[in-house]
């Protein structure tokens, strides 16, 4: 069976909670079916609440990350955290996770930046 055709945006810049908010539901008014938000450092929104005030904000618009840097939180933490955004917002979330990439991420987390298989 052919999957419905979706749409997401990409935002990384930090604002207001209600310019956050009023961006993620022109998101939806205007179609899209998602919302996507990086995982690096400074200068952008914690990815899982600023998610959670989105899928907040709105009644379809998935939320999801686009990779989270599996070396800057506790497995038991992000999945407690990833759980309970998807039961609060009636299962709209879309978690990407992996090794991270961005070496001044690390630096700035004061992390070793180990080889992709070690991270």
């Amino acid at each position: 069976m052919a999957r419905k055709f979706r749409f997401g945006v990409q935002v990384a810049r930090p604002c207001s909670q209600d310019e956050w908010q009023a961006k993620a539901r022109k998101l939806e008014d205007l179609g899209y079916s998602s919302i996507f938000l990086p995982d690096h450092f400074p200068n952008q929104l914690a990815p899982l609440p600023a998610l959670m005030a989105a899928a907040d904000a709105t009644t379809s618009l998935r939320v999801g990350t686009m990779v989270l840097g599996n070396d800057y939180r506790h497995p038991l933490m992000l999945a407690m955290e990833a759980a309970t955004i998807d039961m609060l917002s009636g299962g709209r979330l879309e978690l990407g996770i992996g090794a991270g990439w961005m070496r001044i991420d690390y630096d700035a987390a004061g992390l070793a930046y180990d080889r992709p298989g070690v991270r």
